[in-house]
């Protein structure tokens, strides 16, 4: 296979039948984008549907404009949009004969639903904060993103697929976004939240990474725990359901994590499984942590945390970037899933975010893998964690949406 496959998404879906259609046309509407018409925009409700614009990560077109933040296909599947311009061939969400549907060159494929807001979103905490600015909502679970700066960035050695930064200075001028929450208003947003009783099942607390401390990274896991026991304050149980994203940091750190919250899950993203390409990608990881150590530390995690609480994230397709990237989609397919199965031998899940690139970044000009990697990607990640009987409870289909090989899960 040549580093880019021109199968149609037809065709692709003919050559893997066993690979559920609408979790197939979710991947490759994350891999092509959305773009919506005026008609599709005109469907919104501003009072009942939830729109863009509080997200940690910005848009394909670089614009913060009031459009839906997701939608759901027919079989419930959530589909998270990033709006695109229309020279890049994106997919078209359109309204057409009183109906939301999603088009390709200008056939109808099918109708989408977009999300619905939940009711906290247009209160205000006591400090005059918008609640839905605290904390988001994505499908099943409450996102909660409470220091948006990464510090990587401070000398220019942030994840090149990023654009966090910028994005945060966009929201800034554009919705008086905070950098940094008070715990205040998140146990607030919280207890508001929870009001809406069966709509939430999880909690997804992600951040910006922060080396500063006695020891590197000792100042985000203080301001981690602080939110954690704000969150903490609105239940009664020894556990609950959180999922907290952070830097891979030492055990020493981990223990701190664990014994002084009382949370259920870690995530730390490694972002790209292969050494030599995280450290051009990566850079301020590669330099903090290491890629060799990165991994040692997801595996001491799960002495911690035990099996199936622990994941690691990659931003699939980045890895076959130019010049440095693989030079086949073969090629990658083989190398990601060999160290994906490594860490599953260990008790460590990966989980796959479609490479989404976005302007003003340095890789902004790229292009992602073909629809078949991401089929073949997403199934192998799923036959690792059958594998190893490994569950990704807090990034399965109804509690996040943004990874195609979790959707699977419900499915084969």
């Amino acid at each position: 296979m040549t580093a880019r496959s021109t199968l149609s998404f037809e065709e692709v879906a003919a050559k893997y039948p066993e690979f559920p259609r609408l979790v197939m046309l979710k991947t490759d509407i994350h891999r092509r984008g959305v773009y919506y018409t005026p008609k599709a925009l005109e469907a919104v409700d501003i009072t009942k549907h939830q729109l863009g614009g509080t997200h940690i990560f910005g848009t394909r077109d670089g614009k913060l404009t009031k459009r839906p933040e997701a939608f759901v296909l027919r079989d419930g599947t959530s589909v998270l949009s990033t709006p695109t311009p229309l020279e890049n061939s994106p997919y078209v969400v359109d309204l057409i004969d009183g109906r939301v549907v999603l088009t390709d060159d200008g056939e109808v494929l099918e109708e989408v639903f977009y999300w619905e807001k939940p009711d906290y979103y247009d209160k205000k905490t006591s400090s005059g904060a918008l609640m839905q600015n605290i904390i988001g909502s994505r499908s099943q679970r409450l996102y909660l993103t409470p220091n948006r700066y990464c510090h990587f960035w401070s000398d220019d050695q942030g994840c090149r697929f990023c654009d966090i930064v910028n994005n945060l200075k966009q929201q800034r001028d554009e919705i008086e976004m905070q950098t940094r929450i008070k715990s205040k208003d998140v146990h607030e947003t919280i207890k508001e939240a929870l009001k809406e009783k069966g709509r939430f099942t999880a909690i997804c607390i992600t951040s910006g990474s922060d080396f500063h401390g006695n020891m590197p990274f000792d100042k985000e896991i203080d301001y981690y725990i602080e939110i954690l026991n704000s969150v903490s304050e609105n239940f009664t149980t020894d556990k609950i359901p959180v999922q907290l994203v952070c830097t891979a940091v030492t055990k020493e750190q981990l223990k701190r994590i664990y014994e002084n919250t009382n949370i259920l899950s870690l995530t730390m993203n490694i972002e790209v499984l292969n050494e030599n390409i995280f450290n051009i990608v990566c850079p301020g990881k590669a330099r903090w942590v290491g890629y060799k150590e990165w991994k040692r530390r997801l595996i001491d995690a799960v002495e911690i945390f035990g099996e199936s609480r622990v994941n690691t994230g990659i931003v699939s397709g980045v890895e076959l970037s130019k010049p440095f990237g693989f030079q086949s989609e073969d090629e990658a397919l083989e190398a990601v899933i060999k160290e994906a199965d490594e860490l599953a031998s260990h008790g460590v899940s990966t989980v796959n975010m479609v490479w989404v690139p976005r302007p003003n970044t340095y890789l902004a000009n790229q292009k992602n893998a073909s629809l078949e990697y991401y089929v073949r990607l997403s199934y192998k990640l799923q036959e690792i964690r059958r594998k190893y009987n490994l569950k990704i409870d807090f990034d399965d289909y109804r509690r996040c949406g943004n990874h195609p090989d979790s959707d699977l899960a419900r499915a084969l």
